[in-house]
Parts: structure tokens; C-alpha cells; sequence
């Protein structure tokens, strides 16, 4: 064999030892523990779905899923967190609604969500329900709309934070109701829930998932709900449409994501396992059973749906002048 062939020869060897740990790592994926950023406190719709799914791709996999409580400035801590990851499929990000809207809410973001996120599913939605404390002296929709008009300034509705799907449903009511409401933003939904309980704020639109077995045990009084259409959950309580505002409809939806720049085929044994997840008989009766719908599909489907969502809540914020505080 002559020098020039001896050298070809070397150079191919070369790029095969390169790429066969590239082609083995992403046969062999996941050889280590997967964590799950949850953007928020401990306790709320977006951590307790979390930790299902956690569990079943723990099954599924068989490594340990682990689900990580990041919480701070309505999930920007936790997005860049994931956002500045390593792209191999090892860090991942339960989003929530507030993703598509802190873009104009916030004044500057540590991170691009284009740029550095991608989605691998649309898990799924679950409607909000608005809940006052028992001792509220208003029993509806109609009788809180009067009773802020006769209190303008003086009654606080919570939510978990700026730009979050409760924060967007109280200035909508605002905006719709021509009321003013105080807006009282914490670190998640939990906490604000917690303040709700104990009389310190006396209104907040709330997930189901969180809300509705205080309202069954009689800490909470619920006014409505948010969806197109009363939940089968709660079908005694009337939407905010039947209650006389039209078009007031919002959903909190929940979406997994990976660093920009994780392999293809990475995400999509990412996908195949959660969407085998969402369909799991167990996953779906007790998640059902705190009013989430399961969505799934492919992440084309879930980048499409991201921004029409991005370009919906961008209209509505620009539209009625929703400003972060």
C-alpha cells in the first residue's frame, strides 16, 4: 500500500473512531439520570404533573427522573436554567403558559425562547376556577363585579406570579368587568393559594387541579370557571362566558422542553415516552381526576401551538394594556 493510500486509510479511521461514541451515545440514551426543572415552589398544577410523569418515564427508562424545584421571577430562574443546559437531553423543562407571555411582560429576559428552548411535547391544559374565601361576601360573578365597582382599588386578587395564566385571567376580568383590582404576585401558584386560604387576598383564579378540593372541603367558595365550557369536574359551576363575559376563556397549558440544540432523535425518544405517559390508563384517571386534559403529539405540533399561543397573549396583552408589575 503506498504512502498516499496508507494515509487515506488513517484519515477514515479517524473520523469512524469519532463519530462510533456519537452513534452509541444516542442508541444508549438515557444512560444517567434525566431531571425535570419544575419553574415553580413545590406543590402547584406544574410540579405535581411533573412528578407523574417523572415517575412513569422512571419505568420507562429505567434511570432515575428527577424533578427539581426552581422557582423565581414567574419561571425565568428555571427557564434559563434549562435555556443555558447542556443540549443532550439530560435537562429538561416542564413550561408553562406563562413562557409565551413574559417575552412582553418582561422588561429584559436572560435567555431567547427561539433561541434556546424546543419543544418536545404539549402535555397538556387544565381551565382555571375563580375562588374567593367562604366568608366573601359575594356569591357570583355578578355580585363580585358590583362589589369591586363599589370598592374600587380595595379588593387583591393573587396569582403566581406576573404573566402567569391566573395574573393574565385577573387583568382580563379587570379589563372586561371595568373593575380595578390589586394584584398581588407571588412565587408560584402555591403560595399565593396558601394566602388565599388564610384571608390575606380575597380573590384568585386558580388551577383546578388545586383549587376544587378546597371548594369541596369548604375552605374555598368558587365563582366560575374559565374553560369554553363548565368542567365535568365542577359542573354546577358556571363558566366566566355564562356569567356574562364573553370570549373569557383561559386555559393553563403545560409543555415539556429541551435545550435549543439537543439531537433529534434524542427528542424523539423523549417524545415516544411521554406521549406513552400521557396515555398511560393510571397517568390519565388521576390526572383527569384534578381536571387536566392530555394533549401529546409530535414537537412540530407543540412548536406550532407555542406560537400561536406567543401571538395570541401577545395581541391580548398589547390590546388591553396587561402591565408586569
Amino acid at each position: 500500500m503506498n504512502g498516499w493510500m496508507q494515509m487515506v486509510m488513517r484519515a477514515a479511521c479517524c473520523v469512524l473512531t469519532m463519530l462510533v461514541p456519537q452513534w452509541g451515545g444516542a442508541q444508549s440514551f438515557p444512560s444517567q439520570a434525566i431531571k425535570i426543572v419544575a419553574p415553580v415552589p413545590p406543590g402547584g398544577g406544574v410540579d405535581i404533573l411533573s412528578r407523574a410523569l417523572a415517575q412513569k418515564l422512571t419505568e420507562s427508562f429505567g434511570v432515575p427522573i428527577l424533578v427539581e424545584n426552581k422557582a423565581g421571577a414567574s419561571a425565568v430562574v428555571g427557564t434559563d436554567y434549562v435555556a443555558k443546559s447542556a443540549a443532550d437531553g439530560y435537562t429538561l423543562l416542564m413550561g408553562y403558559s406563562v413562557l409565551a407571555t413574559n417575552r412582553f411582560l418582561q422588561t429584559s429576559l436572560p435567555y431567547d425562547l427561539d433561541r434556546d428552548l424546543t419543544p418536545v411535547i404539549n402535555v397538556g391544559y387544565i381551565p382555571l376556577i375563580l375562588v374567593t374565601p367562604p366568608s366573601f361576601p359575594a356569591n357570583s360573578v355578578k355580585e363580585l363585579i358590583a362589589l369591586a365597582k363599589a370598592k374600587p382599588g380595595q379588593l387583591a386578587f393573587a396569582s403566581g406570579g406576573a404573566g402567569a395564566g391566573a395574573h393574565l385571567s385577573g387583568e382580563l376580568f379587570k379589563h372586561q368587568a371595568g373593575v380595578d383590582l390589586m394584584h398581588v404576585p407571588y412565587k408560584g401558584n402555591a403560595p399565593a393559594l396558601n394566602d388565599l386560604l388564610g384571608g390575606h387576598v380575597q380573590i384568585m383564579f386558580d388551577t383546578i387541579t388545586t383549587s376544587l378540593p378546597h371548594v369541596k372541603g369548604g375552605q374555598l367558595k368558587a365563582l366560575a370557571t374559565t374553560g369554553a365550557k363548565r368542567s365535568p369536574l365542577a359542573p354546577d359551576i358556571p363558566t366566566m362566558i355564562e356569567a356574562g363575559l364573553p370570549n373569557f376563556e383561559i386555559s393553563a397549558w403545560y409543555m415539556m422542553f429541551a435545550p435549543k440544540k439537543t439531537p433529534k432523535d434524542v427528542i424523539a425518544k423523549l417524545n415516544a415516552a411521554l406521549n406513552a405517559a400521557i396515555s398511560d390508563p393510571e397517568v390519565v384517571k388521576r390526572m383527569s381526576s384534578m381536571g387536566v386534559s392530555f394533549v401529546g403529539g409530535t414537537p412540530e405540533q407543540a412548536e406550532t401551538f407555542l406560537q400561536s399561543e406567543v401571538t395570541r397573549w401577545g395581541e391580548v396583552i398589547k390590546t388591553s394594556g396587561i402591565k408586569a408589575e
